[in-house]
């Protein structure tokens, strides 16, 4: 089992990072989408499929679950790749919300 931990740690690590990008950029729907296409089209049918018609038992759903981030990491990860950094304006947006301190002596 715990190659599939470890497995699962760095796809769940990717995904991490990889949507806060999107929650950061405003993708809140794209990230949505996503998620549920992810967990609900790929990951439990592929769960279910590995427990009880492989006999894989708790290793299979473990499985479904690391089929579902492998599909949620490549899809945020070429929706970040693909995004046109320049048009975004992220660097404006940061250095518009820092909110300026006075100093009083």
């Amino acid at each position: 089992m715990m190659p599939i931990l470890a497995i699962s740690n760095f796809l769940d690590g990717l995904q991490c990072v990889l949507s806060g990008n999107a929650r950061g950029c405003g993708w809140q729907k794209i990230g949505a989408y996503i998620n549920l296409g992810s967990y609900y089209i790929v990951g439990i049918p592929a769960a279910i499929l590995l427990a009880f018609v492989f006999h894989l038992e708790g290793k299979g759903l473990w499985l479904g679950i690391i089929c579902a981030l492998v599909v949620q990491v490549s899809s945020l990860l070429t929706v970040s790749i693909r995004t046109n950094w320049e048009q975004e304006k992220a660097t404006e947006r940061v250095h518009d919300s820092i909110i300026p301190v006075e100093i009083v002596s």
